[in-house]
């Protein structure tokens, strides 16, 4: 069983996992300030990652600002980032950004670099440049505040260069700052430099040199404050641990240790978790120590990459402390993970496997941690064996978790003698009391209170109330109980604590009700809930409330009020509001106020909920039944609660009962409640009746409604109209209008639809209103006002039908309305028309003059449909005015005209508006088309070439079926607008000339682009026309340019080529140079060619120079045309020799001709792009002289790989010798010595290797090792001095020798493990154990070594070798436990003396694994016992007994186990292999073992005999199942003496089973024991009648005695008189003396003549009875004394005051017998109506005789005592006080003896009293008779 580690480690998070890319994840990118964020910067992304640890979310920032970030380093809680950048003038810029808040907190500038920068708490940044440190506060407007200025380099300085800072740390009291860095040594290593400053003292000491430090704040042994420490590592390396500020020089703690790092590692980072105590180191090849401070002890060190399972190694990047203990860090993959102290592996981590109990204890016992209870509790004993008490009680308080500080422990301290001259125990106490930071637990706090509260002392409370508020005591519920009583605040304060809710609430409730304070008891109440949450308690909070309600009613309210408002303001009900109202309302009388109270102040804040309807029903109806109407009336028209939800007809009842009629018919649903309430409806406000019809359905409202109009349409009118308006939409207006004209009544109509026509958007209802309004215009004379302002504005109604109503209305009175509707809907010629038949012409005149002008048009059309004259159309247009807002006015007039062709009638109105300057077309237009009508061509012509206003469209259209050459005209006249038309009208018309002219001066492309369309048939006709007449005519470039563009937009290109060579080559005119010698029409011309004519460009590239060479053999070697020659040809003609070359070989791919040209040409260039291609094609060799020729190494990489695939390694030489005259490669050089090495130019080799070059050994090296090329290899590896490397050429060139004296020189693991592996295969076992001395003192590299030896099955060398390291100086654990291992496999005889001497060396959980597996069972055993698992060590011992059991050896071993269940697995195992041995296994194990247990196991095997010693040992526990056991075995070992002395010194087991398997036996001393049993259970009458069965006279007697039963005890004489035994009757009249009646007995005497047995029992009765009566004599005398005394005075005062107010006699001067009962009888009487003396009621018998009410054996009735006796409750003569008679007497005590009376007890009859008589003297049949 391995031992678990003392550091663990846990996994939180890997960064790829969130999308962050691993060149991202690096020292320079990620930030770490604590385990909550990790910041990536992803340059890549131009992005800052914030990454949440435990949400595992990530959030990004854009950096892609200028300048960017350069950092970002999150706050170590809040959702804050810092960030930084460059202001690009040599300082920084530092923000502090909320992310939460998306808000700049804070800015800063640094007119320095900042080198490093850190949070150093949750408020403050550390700032670092190269001159100064500052602290950054984020709170406040201060900029960085500077600490101190760093130290510079000087002579003296063990650093050169500039230092990297990589940590900062403050201490905790904030006057100690630590800035560490690193940086270039003097000698050329790293160092650390560290400068330490003292705030307190404004000074820094001067920089050591140390790599990493840290503070740590600890309570040092002794020191009851915490101390700073300093912690840094040193050369050597060491850890220097040193006090800061310490009390004195003297008591300053110092502490050294060394430190263990591989060659060339150091330390990056120290931290220090305070709250263990250990110090956890990293170092730069990722090294893991954790050191505990206190001791400086290293009890941890290993490489984190091997805590990792199965992940590749990577260096640690970030770290920083963890919040929650350990250190968190951040590796080069990615991985988040938490370092931490395993708190239950590491004491026993270094108790066991290092074996320092001394550290392990200290650590237990400092940091309160598990693992140390075995140690502890010998320590403890030993202490206490050697009487160190003291010591002892120290060691118990300072114990680790308590495991001394127990109920034995205090047991132990209470029988120790004083200490000190005080008790042991209270020692302790003090101890523990005194001890700073030491608390009682539970059992030593109650232990301590009680005699402190027994003694009732006050300063003992406040002692208690001192020591709780130091935390000295632990809180329980005991201890609060003790409390309670003295301290109900102190009580409550530990009820808290201890977690006891309930207790905790009564005693707030219990405060509570005695507070006077309102707002200090509700303060109480807030805190019972709060109390309740926080502790997760739910109590009955309504039981708390009737319980506070019984004590304070005001309080109980207040609180009920407290928890309804819980739930308005934190969303949580806490209490049933039902079940708080029964509550109030249960109680006497019911507290309506407070419920009401309650319930509103709930309601109100829930709002109206439906789940409320029984509490809203309740509180209306608790008021309204009690009489408080008002208050129900007042809720209801509340506007803070709005109940909607309540029982409405409960409700609407009581409303009607108490005479609010309006709520009661707003809460009835039944129309006939409706009908009986609304008889009422004169006496109720319309509003309240608006508000009830807006529940009613729209059938049930206007049944209503109609109802009311039957009553009366004038006197209920205004009431249906305000009522209809109000619930217009609800009860439609369709339905309300319907019933109004039900009644015909239009004027209810009319003030309906008033209210909401304007507003309205139905067409029905705004017609409605307008014929109401029309209708009832007689009656209501505005009406027709509103109908006309109606059909002006509004703009929803049904126009036609309202023309068409109006119409037939006949409103010649007032045709207002019918006039706005035509002239809004357009029915103006219906207008004009109804208004011409109706002779109204002056209303056209004024409608088209004043009221519209802009319908003029229709107007006119109209009247010339209707025939009017044209003089009064002429007239009506005279004075018309086109109107400015309407532009097509003219237009539409003209167009009117022209329907009729009449247009001629517009000509002076037209001219009229030109002769005006009119600037309308549709003017000139008109005119246009007069004049096209009437007049001649050329006079049409002339207007339309000369006036401009007209539009060439309409016009144009127009003369299309008159004369098209007019419309060519117009059309041209627009210039663009009318192309479509004018293009339309050519090709219609055969006008291609015409076309092919205004095409080309239009310059258009889109127009060339449309006449171009090959779908147009019309275009070759247009083309002919263009190339003979348009273009030769053509004047600007521009003309030309755009119709070369359109032919090529057409994709014409032979037509193009045809234009362009007549413009080009065949248009020799003077002044076309311009077309001639243009450079853009000569590259259209070959381009062209190129795609549409191939065989023309050779021509063309020839007799044409102004063109494009390079452009246009590009695009002719493109592979779509593939002119090569052609493009070749431009090449050469424009002297581009690259791209010629290039053209033979990537287009034509003719390589010999490329090299023909190459010769030719001769230039550098060529030879390369030759080269190259030659290369390509595998022509490695010609490629080679061409790169030669061309003295060019750029494609040396290419070369170098070619020639290697082509083995040409002498050609190669010969290129890397000119390539390395170019360059400065190590590539070069690299290959060179490869070539050598190839070649076996060795000697080449060594003159390259002595001259300057750029080589890198390692490398090339390393390549030819791994070719195998040793020799070349070996001279590299002697030339730089590698002797790893170097032994590994030995080792393969079977040099031994010389491999063992390199890998000596080089002194490194792989490589000692590859010689010695080499050796070893090689059989050189001495040089093999040579190399072996340097491996096995790494215990990682052990296990491989052994395992290569014993794979090739060298054991005997492979011990030897284990033998030899275990005297090295270096030794380890591992060693050790290999050796061991192999003994257990190869020499088994060495190895139990192997595990005897160096058990505290060995890994015992691996060598055990090993002896597990070989079956070495007895050094399993030992093994167990050594670390400590003795379970395992016993069941070792039990499965393989036969091999390693012995008695001694498994008793040793089984009282050290821990798990109890191995004592009875060890007793199975006896029962089976030992029983023999049995009963001093379980002797030894007594007080260890559960001892019904172990019964129930043997008693189940059937083997208790075996174990019979242990049981007798362990009886006096007093255990019922070990005392059946013992009597079953005494029982059947027939031994009745030792059973019947366990039956009675252990009576724990079960009697009557025993009892009755006993009076069965056949043995009568067992029988006797039965007897005895049942006497013991009182099951007497069965034990006597067992003794009589016997004749155990003697047993029987003594079994009546112990009855205590009269009935028993006479039942046994009257037994042995039958029996005739009398000797035995006289023995037993003694022996149940007390309990035998007198009568009985000489009843029995008498009838069988035995006087003489009973005379001396009758003597001993009467003399026993005499000395009671006179004793009773003497005290009734000294009562009369007594009150006759107090008589006499009383007589005296009476005297003297008068006679007394009251008329009954007072209970002082009473008479005897007056206070028997409720008035006090006289003396003598028994009651109030007591009977003579002598008599014992009504019809009693005389004295001393019994009757009907007496008791059975002759007492007295019930109602009459003997004279001078009192009644049931009455004193004796004499006696006037409450208190009752002596004993004897009348009252409750009982009667005299022989006398009944009414409380009469069993043993003197029944009504005898329940004290009964004195023995002897109680009824008996004689006296009854």
């Amino acid at each position: 069983m391995s031992q678990a580690p003392p550091i663990g480690f846990k996994e939180i998070i890997k960064l790829p996992s969130m999308a962050i890319t691993p060149a991202s994840i690096s020292f320079k990118n990620v930030t770490l300030q604590s385990e909550k964020y990790i910041v990536v910067k992803e340059d890549d992304k131009k992005k800052i990652a914030i990454v949440t640890a435990g949400a595992k979310r990530v959030k990004r920032l854009n950096n892609a600002g200028n300048p960017p970030i350069d950092q970002a380093i999150m706050n170590p809680t809040a959702e804050v980032v810092a960030l930084r950048s460059s202001d690009g003038a040599g300082g920084t810029n530092l923000n502090i950004f909320s992310l939460q808040m998306k808000a700049n907190m804070k800015s800063s500038k640094v007119n320095e670099q900042v080198v490093f920068w850190k949070w150093i708490d949750e408020k403050t940044i550390s700032v670092v440049t190269p001159t100064r440190a500052y602290h950054w506060s984020i709170e406040g407007g201060t900029d960085p505040k500077q600490m101190f200025d760093r130290t510079v380099e000087k002579p003296e300085s063990h650093w050169t260069g500039p230092v990297q800072i990589i940590n900062y740390h403050e201490s905790k009291d904030k006057q100690w700052l630590i800035l560490g860095g690193l940086a270039k040594g003097k000698q050329g290593s790293i160092v650390g430099v560290l400068q330490v400053h003292s705030v307190k003292l404004n000074a820094s000491q001067q920089p050591m040199p140390s790599h990493a430090a840290c503070f740590a704040r600890l309570t040092l042994d002794g020191r009851s404050a915490p101390s700073n420490l300093i912690c840094f590592t040193t050369n050597g390396p060491m850890l220097q641990i040193l006090e800061l500020d310490p009390p004195s020089k003297d008591a300053a703690f110092k502490r050294k240790v060394p430190l263990q790092f591989k060659p060339g590692d150091f330390p990056v980072s120290i931290h220090c978790d305070d709250s263990i105590g250990t110090l956890f180191i990293l170092t730069h090849k990722g090294l893991l120590v954790a050191v505990e401070v206190t001791t400086a002890k290293v009890f941890f060190a290993n490489q984190t990459a091997k805590m990792f399972p199965n992940q590749p190694a990577t260096k640690i990047i970030a770290s920083c402390l963890s919040s929650e203990g350990g250190i968190v860090t951040v590796d080069g993959a990615g991985r988040v993970g938490n370092f931490f102290v395993e708190r239950k592996n590491v004491v026993r981590f270094i108790c066991g496997t290092l074996n320092d109990i001394e550290t392990g204890l200290k650590m237990a016992t400092r940091y309160n941690l598990p693992g140390a209870d075995q140690y502890i509790e010998k320590q403890f004993n030993v202490l206490m064996n050697s009487q160190r008490y003291e010591e002892a009680m120290r060691v118990t308080a300072n114990s680790p978790q308590g495991a001394l500080r127990t109920v034995q422990t205090m047991r132990a301290f209470k029988n120790l003698p004083p200490i000190n001259g005080q008790p042991a125990l209270l020692f302790y106490f003090n101890l523990l009391l005194n001890t700073p930071g030491a608390t009682l637990n539970t059992v030593e706090s109650i232990e301590l209170a009680k005699p402190i509260l027994q003694s009732g002392k006050p300063q003992g409370i406040a002692h208690i109330r001192d020591w709780l508020g130091k935390k000295k005591l632990t809180c329980s519920e005991e201890l609060g109980d003790l409390l309670k009583s003295t301290d109900l605040k102190l009580a409550l304060q530990v009820y808290s604590a201890a977690k006891v809710p309930e207790k905790v609430i009564a005693c707030f409730l219990a405060l509570s009700a005695k507070e006077m304070d309102d707002g200090k008891a509700n303060k109480i109440y807030q805190e019972i809930i709060k109390y309740a949450k926080n502790c997760n308690y739910t109590p009955d909070y309504c039981t708390l409330v009737g319980q506070l309600h019984r004590v304070n009613p005001v309080r109980a309210k207040d609180f009920a009020l407290v928890l309804i408002g819980q739930e308005e303001e934190t969303g949580e009900t806490l209490v049933n509001v039902g079940q708080l109202a029964d509550t109030f309302m249960f109680a006497q009388p019911p507290d309506v106020k407070s419920t009401t109270n309650i319930l509103l102040e709930y309601l109100r804040s829930r709002g109206d909920r439906e789940e409320d309807a029984a509490l809203q029903t309740r509180v209306l109806q608790i008021n309204l039944i009690h009489n408080n109407p008002r208050v129900a009336d007042a809720i209801l028209d509340s506007s803070d609660y709005n109940f909607t939800h309540f029982d409405k007809l409960k409700i609407a009842m009581n409303c009607e009962n108490v005479g609010l009629f309006d709520r009661a018919l707003e809460f009835y649903s039944d129309m006939k409640d409706y009908k009986r309430v609304l008889g009422h409806a004169p006496n109720m406000k319309i509003e309240h009746l608006q508000n009830f019809f807006g529940k009613l359905s729209p059938d049930e409202g206007i049944e209503c409604l109609t109802s009311l109009l039957k009553n009366g349409v004038r006197a209920n009118l205004r009431t249906v109209v305000e009522i209809a308006k109000k619930w217009s939409e609800q009860f439609t207006p369709k339905a309300l209008i319907e019933m109004f004209e039900e009644f015909n009544c239009y004027e209810g109509i009319y003030w309906y639809t008033v209210s909401f026509v304007s507003e309205c958007k139905e067409k029905e209802l705004v017609f409605k209103c307008i014929e109401a309004g029309v209708k009832c215009s007689a009656s209501v004379p505005q009406a027709i006002k509103f109908v006309t302002q109606i059909c002006r504005v509004h703009d929803h109604y049904d126009a036609k039908e309202v023309k068409d109503f109006l119409l037939d209305a006949n409103l010649k009175r007032d045709p207002r309305p019918l006039i706005y509707v035509c002239d809004r809907f357009g029915y103006i010629d219906e207008l004009t028309e109804y208004m011409w038949k109706n002779n109204l012409n002056q209303l056209i005149q004024a409608y088209v003059q004043r009221m519209n002008p802009k319908s003029t048009p229709i107007v006119v059309g109209t009247l010339l449909h209707l025939n009017a004259p044209e003089e009064f159309i002429k007239k009506l247009l005279e004075a018309m005015r086109p109107p400015t807002d309407d532009a097509k006015f003219v237009a539409k007039l003209v167009d009117e005209c022209e329907k009729v062709n009449r247009l001629v009638i517009l000509q002076p109105w037209l001219e009229s508006q030109q002769k005006d300057d009119s600037k309308d077309p549709e003017v000139y237009n008109g005119l246009a088309k007069i004049y096209v009508d009437t007049g001649t061509g050329k006079t049409a012509e002339k207007f339309l070439l000369e006036n401009d206003l007209y539009d060439p469209a309409v016009v144009g259209k127009f003369c299309e079926s008159r004369d098209p050459m007019l419309a060519v005209v117009a059309y041209k006249k627009a210039m663009g607008a009318c192309d479509d038309q004018l293009i339309e009208v050519t090709n219609k018309n055969g006008f291609f000339k015409d076309q092919a002219k205004y095409l080309v001066v239009r310059e258009d492309v889109d127009l060339w682009a449309k006449v171009l369309n090959e779908e147009n048939k019309h275009r070759r006709e247009l083309i002919d026309q263009v190339v003979a007449t348009a273009l030769p005519t053509a004047e600007t470039a521009q003309q030309v340019s755009v119709t070369v563009k359109a032919f090529m937009s057409a994709d014409l290109p032979n037509e193009l080529i045809e234009l362009l060579e007549r413009l080009i080559l065949h248009d020799t005119g003077t002044g076309r140079e311009q077309f001639r010698n243009n450079r853009n029409l000569q590259n259209l011309l070959i381009l062209t060619a190129i795609k549409a004519d191939k065989a023309r460009v050779m021509d063309y590239v020839n007799r044409l120079d102004n063109y494009e060479g390079p452009q246009i053999a590009k695009i002719a070697s493109h592979p779509e045309h593939k002119l090569y020659d052609e493009a070749f040809f431009i090449y050469k003609k424009f002297g581009m020799g690259v791209e010629a070359i290039q053209v033979l070989l990537q287009c034509k791919e003719d390589i010999e001709k490329a090299t023909d040209f190459a010769q030719n040409w001769d230039k550098p260039d060529v030879w390369v792009i030759l080269g190259k291609a030659q290369l390509d094609e595998k022509m490695t060799k010609d490629a080679i002289g061409s790169f030669l020729k061309a003295e060019d190494p750029q494609y040396f990489e290419d070369v170098i790989f070619a020639a290697k695939n082509d083995t040409l390694f002498d050609d190669l030489i010969d290129f890397l010798l000119m390539a390395r005259s170019k360059l400065k490669n190590p590539m070069l050089d690299n290959e060179l010595i490869y070539s050598y090495a190839r070649v076996e130019k060795l000697g080449e080799l060594e003159d390259f290797l002595n001259t300057k070059n750029n080589a890198k050994y390692p490398e090339i090296g390393e390549r030819l090792f791994q070719e195998k090329l040793y020799l070349a290899a070996k001279i590299i590896y002697k030339h730089i001095k590698d002797n790893s490397k170097l032994a590994l050429c030995y080792v393969h060139l079977k040099e031994f020798k010389n491999a063992v004296d390199a890998a000596n020189d080089a002194g490194k693991i792989p490589v000692w493990k590859e010689v010695c592996f080499s050796c070893v295969d090689a059989e050189e076992f001495k040089l093999a154990q040579r190399c072996a001395m340097h491996i096995i003192v790494y215990t990682n590299h052990l296990l491989e070594l052994c395992l290569h030896y014993e794979y090739h099955g060298y054991f005997d060398q492979l011990i030897e070798v284990l033998e030899a390291g275990i005297t090295l100086q270096r030794t380890h654990q591992g060693i050790f436990t290999q050796l061991g291992i192999c003994y257990c496999k190869y020499k088994e005889e060495k190895l139990m003396q192997h595990i005897k001497e160096h058990w505290s060396r060995l890994n015992i959980p691996k060598l055990l694994q090993a002896c597990r597996e070989n079956q070495k069972w007895l050094e399993v055993v030992h093994l167990y016992s050594y670390y400590s698992q003795h379970d395992n060590a016993i069941e070792t011992l039990m499965d393989h007994s036969a091999e390693c059991w012995s008695h001694e050896l498994f008793k040793k071993t089984v009282h050290q186990v821990s798990n109890s269940e191995m004592f009875y697995k060890a007793i199975d195992f006896y029962v089976q292999e030992q029983p023999l041995l049995l009963n001093d296994l379980c002797t030894d194990l007594t007080p260890k073992l559960d001892h019904s247990r172990v019964v129930t196991i043997i008693k189940r095997k059937g083997h208790l005999p075996l174990i019979k010693g242990y049981l007798l040992s362990v009886q006096n526990e007093n255990n019922s199942i070990i005392n059946e056991a013992i009597n079953q075995l005494f029982y059947e070992e027939e031994d009745y003496k030792n059973l019947l002395k366990s039956v009675d010194t252990y009576p724990n087991f079960d009697q009557p089973s025993l009892a009755t398997k006993l009076k069965k036996h056949e043995l009568l001393e067992f029988r006797r024991i039965a007897a005895h049993i049942y006497k013991m259970n009182q099951r007497f009458e069965e034990s006597m009648e067992l003794s009589k069965s016997d004749e155990m006279w003697d047993d029987a007697m003594k079994t009546a005695e112990a009855s205590a039963n009269v009935k028993l005890a006479e039942g046994l004489l009257y037994f042995f008189v039958e029996r005739k035994e009398y000797e035995c009757f006289s023995a037993c009249l003694y022996t149940c003396y007390e309990l035998i009646r007198p009568d009985v007995v000489l009843e029995l005497a008498w009838r069988n003549n035995l006087v003489d047995f009973v005379m001396p029992y009758m003597v001993q009765t009467f003399s026993d009875y005499s000395a009671k009566m006179s004793q009773l004599f003497g005290k009734v005398e000294a009562l009369e004394a007594k009150l006759d005394d107090g008589k006499k005075a009383e007589d005296e005062k009476e005297e003297e005051g008068g006679a007394p107010m009251l008329t009954a006699p007072l209970m002082i001067t009473a008479g005897p017998g007056m206070m028997g009962g409720p008035m006090g009888p006289p003396p003598g009487m028994g009651g109030p109506m007591g009977p003579p003396p002598g008599m014992g009621g009504p019809m009693g018998p005389p004295p001393g005789m019994g009757g009907p009410m007496g008791g059975p054996m002759g007492g007295r009735g019930p109602m009459g005592p003997p004279p001078g006796m009192g009644g049931p409750m009455g004193p004796p003569p004499g006696m006037g006080g409450p208190m009752g008679p002596p004993p004897g007497m009348g009252g409750p005590m009982g009667p005299p003896p022989g006398m009944g009376g009414p409380m009469g007890g069993p043993m003197g009859g029944p009504m005898g009293g329940p004290m009964g008589p004195p023995p002897g003297m109680g009824q008996s049949p004689f006296f009854g008779q």
